[in-house]
């Protein structure tokens, strides 16, 4: 079954937590604390592989889980590190998450994207040893694995895309001039899936072709199956529109799919066309021509009308060669686009900014450095809640605090993480 579309929740493995633990062995005198790291946690890997089609494998299996990290141990020992998932991918998959933002875009074969990655093992108790505390009793937990929710999107990787209303003859086409086998019947709608097709030039080029499912007015909006295939002519970088010659109105047939291109959320429509009238065997040239100069009146005077017969094999030629300068015109014009773009240099936010903000009786101070703290904080270990206050006050966080004039005892609360007292 070809699947394009798929909700997915991806959950990377938390940190292993670091233990509290003395050494205590027979004439070890003064053996101290010797407690061990938690291992850390198994990311979530995208892998891009061209044996993958589909993304039906992700039709009944919601949520992908990688594999958390184990406990330290004593003697030091580090916890073992979460074995990380890594998921094959169809190339050409994108990953959309709950905002609608675009977050990872697998196209090469063996390309790797994590999605997810792994929480960090909490640290053990030897870990804290200093000249001032030689027998530390705390230990950090784990950081949580992140979770990340969205949609996986399939947009076929293809040179050029056929497109038109139903039983225009694009299966037929793409059947004749490639390796494809689509399905091809006498009425509309035989296309359910998108199919490629590699196109031979000579011996040293050839084309991809992706036949879309036809399209039909309203298809941008949801009506027929045009919508939910539309993303794939997105890659594409030029679009070839086959229109039977024997609609009873040709121009109306060419206006309804451009409107559907138009109005879909990228504007389809602005990419370069060729427009293709087919099945005119049997036709004289002068009904041919007549239907030309016909479109003509309605399609821009620098796109290409060609005439051919898909069954019959008329005019082929001429269309894949077509197709092919086009195609290197369009591909030497994106080098160049990007060659001329000016890189934009974002900066990163500030890891150790944070914010404090009154709650009723109580603070809340957020901040991606503390709050990263606060999750690794055993809050039930005096000694772990008494460095916490120590790396707030290091951050300037008690002071700005006691500027606001924070009561002793008035509850502090570290974003959703639990309170401590001022």
């Amino acid at each position: 079954m070809f699947v394009d579309k798929a909700g997915v929740k991806f959950l990377a493995g938390d940190g292993g937590d670091g233990i509290v633990s003395f050494r205590h062995e027979k004439f070890v005198d003064r053996g101290g604390p010797d407690g061990g790291d938690g291992g850390d946690g198994g990311d979530v890997i995208l892998i891009g592989s061209r044996n993958q089609n589909t993304l039906a494998t992700f039709r009944y299996q919601k949520l992908l889980k990688a594999q958390s990290g184990n406990p330290g141990e004593s003697a030091k020992k580090h916890g073992k590190r979460g074995e990380s998932l890594k998921i094959l991918v169809p190339l050409g998959t994108v990953f959309v998450n709950v905002n609608g933002e675009i977050v990872a875009e697998i196209l090469g074969d063996g390309e790797e994207f994590v999605i997810a990655k792994g929480g960090s093992g909490g640290y053990g108790n030897a870990h804290f040893v200093s000249s001032v505390r030689q027998a530390p009793k705390l230990a950090e937990k784990g950081e949580k694995g992140e979770l990340v929710e969205g949609n996986l999107e399939l947009k076929i990787i293809a040179d050029v895309g056929l497109v038109g209303l139903p039983n225009a003859g694009k299966s037929t086409l793409l059947s004749v001039i490639s390796n494809a086998k689509p399905a091809v019947a006498n009425y509309p709608f035989t296309t359910l899936r998108p199919n490629l097709g590699v196109v031979d030039i000579n011996e040293s080029s050839s084309i991809l072709f992706a036949d879309i499912p036809g399209l039909i007015e309203g298809a941008s909006s949801g009506k027929g199956l045009g919508d939910e295939f539309l993303r794939h002519i997105e890659r594409t970088s030029v679009l070839v529109h086959i229109i039977d010659i024997y609609n009873s109105d040709i121009v109306n047939s060419y206006k309804t799919i451009q409107t559907e291109l138009a109005a879909y959320k990228v504007n389809l429509s602005k990419k370069p066309q060729i427009i293709v009238i087919n099945k005119i065997e049997g036709l004289s040239k002068i009904e041919i021509d007549k239907k030309i100069a016909a479109l003509k009146k309605a399609v821009p005077k620098t796109t290409k009308i060609l005439a051919i017969s898909a069954q019959a094999k008329i005019g082929l030629d001429e269309l894949k060669f077509t197709v092919f300068n086009i195609l290197n015109n369009q591909k030497t014009k994106e080098i160049q686009n990007k060659t001329n773009k000016i890189a934009v240099i974002k900066l990163k936010p500030d890891v150790a900014a944070w914010t404090i903000k009154k709650s009723g009786k109580n603070f809340i101070v957020r901040g991606k450095k503390i709050e990263k703290f606060a999750a690794r904080t055993n809050f039930d270990n005096d000694q772990a809640v008494d460095r916490l206050r120590d790396i707030m006050k290091k951050m300037g966080i008690m002071r700005e605090l006691k500027r606001q004039n924070v009561d002793p005892g008035i509850k502090i609360k570290i974003a959703n993480i639990n309170f401590i007292e001022y």
